[in-house]
């Protein structure tokens, strides 16, 4: 069997989607995704890099934002999406300042929040998520592209969404 014709045959070993017809090559998106080192972070950016979320064609720059404690984890999830060789990822940037992490973004996937703890009143959670979501939103405010779409899921989602929507005002709604 000739070689050339072996490699492609394992290289397709495994893969979802067919590679991309020319004629149907777009550019790459930018997806900055907060709380990516977490559980449902870390399920979100496979299912990005699969190519699940803007399509198998569409190459995408992950811009993974985490906390500083949890920066072995960020790396920990970049180790893990490089390995998938995903053919959708055009580069990862990793990072715990939402300044870089937010720079030019095209979406936005807000997951990072903080989980309502035991004997913890839901006064308290909206307080503390209020911080994290003013920061965001001022961020995305500042760097993020003007066309920038946003989904919150950090749960109070809601309200989430409306504090990071106050400290973005320039971002169209």
């Amino acid at each position: 069997m000739n070689q050339n014709v072996l490699v492609s045959r394992l290289q397709a070993l495994g893969r979802h989607f067919p590679a991309v017809p020319l004629n149907q090559e777009k550019p790459a998106i930018r997806v900055a995704v907060t709380g990516a080192a977490g559980q449902i972070g870390s399920f979100l950016c496979n299912f990005i890099a699969q190519g699940r979320m803007f399509g198998p064609y569409t190459k995408v720059i992950m811009q993974l934002i985490e906390l500083p404690p949890a920066e072995k984890l960020l790396k920990g999830l970049v180790m893990e999406l490089k390995d998938g060789a995903y053919t959708c990822v055009q580069d990862i940037i990793p990072t715990t300042d939402p300044s870089v992490g937010f720079k030019d973004a095209d979406v936005c996937v807000l997951v990072g929040a903080r989980p309502r703890g035991p004997g913890m009143e839901r006064s308290d959670l909206l307080q503390a998520n209020a911080k994290i979501f003013q920061a965001q939103g001022a961020a995305i405010n500042a760097v993020a592209k003007k066309t920038v779409k946003v989904c919150v899921v950090g749960n109070p989602a809601n309200t989430n969404a409306l504090i990071c929507s106050h400290y973005a005002p320039t971002i169209p709604k």
